[in-house]
């Protein structure tokens, strides 16, 4: 049942990226809606799995990813992959998210394949954490604007109503510890 509300959610994202009619703007809503509801759907269930450690991991992941202050997303175009370095996160509202432009391309990819890696590298060399999962945009302004608030130095360069900043938040998210000293770790969040 999760890999289908996961496949349906995945579907409504596509068909709504692809919609840009004016004409069609209550459509959208209405699938972004539905959309919203399935990843929470889904959402909800990896907190069931993971119990009370899911906002735990993703506290864990974020406090890696700000250790680390760059890490690297990967995502595909067709079948090219892409890094690009990233160098801000966020939780809000129990959910961490990532930012970007909605010119780029990067955010063009993600929209049309949520799924992406994380390889973040911690200054010492020798030890990295790998996040898997799927990405979800959210266009609500509230969120965008705390972002904002906790990221001055991006103030010049976005603003929450400009129609170009995204944020995304991870779905479905698992991240592995990795050492060249100890054995991996694996976290849901």
């Amino acid at each position: 049942m999760k890999k289908i509300i996961f496949a349906f959610a995945v579907l409504l994202s596509m068909a709504a990226c692809k919609q840009n009619k004016p004409t069609q703007a209550v459509e959208n809503e209405t699938e972004t809606t539905v959309l919203t509801e399935a990843v929470d759907s889904i959402n909800q269930q990896t907190r069931k799995r993971c119990g009370p450690a899911f906002l735990e991991n993703m506290k864990e992941v974020q406090a890696y990813l700000k250790e680390c202050g760059a890490f690297f997303i990967a995502t595909v175009d067709g079948d090219q992959p892409h890094v690009r370095a990233f160098g801000v996160s966020e939780i809000i509202n129990d959910r961490l998210y990532i930012m970007t432009g909605k010119v780029k391309d990067v955010y063009k990819q993600m929209t049309k394949n949520g799924k992406f890696e994380i390889c973040a590298l911690k200054p010492n060399g020798s030890e990295w954490m790998r996040v898997t999962g799927t990405l979800v945009n959210d266009d609500d302004l509230a969120v965008k604007e705390e972002f904002l608030n906790r990221n001055e130095g991006l103030k010049s360069m976005y603003k929450a109503d400009d129609d170009n900043m995204a944020v995304l938040y991870i779905t479905n998210g698992t991240a592995r510890f990795c050492s060249f000293a100890e054995p991996e770790r694996k976290v849901s969040f």
